[in-house]
């Protein structure tokens, strides 16, 4: 049984992201700055290439901001943004692993990359979940009372 897979990323599908200083990636990073840019640069590219990071960082400062324009206290606010923090990084995760698994298999169909790849976009769908579980129960009461005192 063949399926259909997207072909994976090549040079010429990529964003200009990747340069010639990173073709030593393998490599220590020199100092912590340097270690800073790498992960900021992965940052980067997870926001400019993967749709549901873009939609989840935008739900983040969504729900991060209505937490403080309600004026949930601190813990809660904290409580907002780890859960946040957790699907964003989970979001990250997979889209490295889903890299490393293109980039093993190439272009072909392998059950076990499907397994790899549909067992990490599971746990950022369960991250996910449990984020808006979160964020409904900590958010929902205050916004109704906000909505029923100018009623």
């Amino acid at each position: 049984m063949s399926q259909k897979v997207s072909p994976p990323p090549t040079p010429n599908r990529l964003p200009k992201i990747v340069t010639k200083e990173r073709e030593l990636s393998w490599q220590i990073a020199s100092n912590l700055l340097v270690s800073f840019k790498y992960a900021w640069a992965g940052i980067t590219y997870g926001f400019k290439t993967q749709r549901n990071f873009r939609i989840h960082v935008a739900v983040c400062a969504i729900v991060i901001s209505l937490s403080l324009f309600l004026r949930l206290p601190s813990v809660e606010v904290a409580v907002i943004a780890l859960t946040s923090g957790l699907v964003l990084t989970l979001e990250l995760l997979n889209t490295a692993l889903e890299s490393i698994v293109d980039l093993t298999v190439k272009q072909t169909y392998h059950e076990l990359a499907k397994i790899a790849k549909d067992c990490a976009a599971g746990a950022v769908l369960i991250s996910a979940l449990v984020a808006v579980l979160v964020g409904g129960t900590l958010l929902l009461p205050p916004l109704f009372r906000l909505i029923l005192s100018t009623i």
